[in-house]
């Protein structure tokens, strides 16, 4: 049965890279030892480009050279969101008595991963190009349309959830469920180096 799998880019490095060592992470190896039985035809992530903070200048770099190596796996496609920056004004944690209750802050928001990720899962539904759909994500803004999928245009929906197991959305339901471990993801890096048309793409050193 042919299988295409959605990524939630974001909540599967919020929910099991940040702070880890893996996140030079192949996605191919991790969704072929997830889902071993499948013929996996498409694996889409859905992520958006970060840029540069003060206090760690490289960050954007280094999301870069991971996007360029995952653009050497066949069967990876990469659909990119944006990020919405703009002032609040939000309450202090501990405020000072006397002292102000509040200050602005600079927000930073992920925009539109969530969407693209429901458009692709439900177009390639209708369009029939896969029998099964497995989504890697906590996010239980997709309950909606995977259950489109599965109840109104007839495909298998997986889920995979890339949190912790307390932290599980009970409310994000497909035909069969898993649970992502960091033993997979141990086993599941790409090599220190690989070579695409511009020339030799490297881990970075410090991540």
């Amino acid at each position: 049965m042919a299988t295409t799998v959605y990524i939630d880019g974001f909540n599967l490095y919020y929910g099991a890279l940040r702070g880890s060592t893996y996140k030079w992470l192949d996605l191919e190896a991790l969704c072929r030892r997830l889902l071993p039985r499948d013929d996996i035809n498409q694996i889409r992530y859905f992520t958006a480009r970060i840029t540069a903070r003060p206090d760690d200048p490289q960050q954007a770099q280094r999301q870069e050279t991971y996007l360029r190596a995952l653009r050497t796996l066949p069967l990876v496609s990469v659909h990119y969101g944006h990020f919405l920056t703009h002032t609040v004004r939000m309450p202090l944690a501990n405020p000072g008595h006397p002292g102000p209750r509040t200050a602005e802050v600079l927000k930073t928001e992920e925009k539109g991963s969530d969407v693209n990720l429901a458009s692709h899962l439900l177009l390639d539904a209708f369009k029939q190009t896969c029998d099964t759909a497995v989504v890697i994500s906590n996010d239980s803004d997709l309950r909606v349309p995977i259950r489109i999928a599965e109840q109104e245009l007839g495909v298998r929906v997986g889920v995979i959830n890339p949190h912790p197991p307390e932290y599980r959305s009970r409310v994000l339901k497909g035909t069969f469920f898993k649970q992502l471990r960091p033993s997979v993801l141990a086993d599941c890096q790409l090599p220190e180096a690989l070579t695409d048309a511009r020339g030799k793409i490297r881990k970075p050193g410090v991540w």
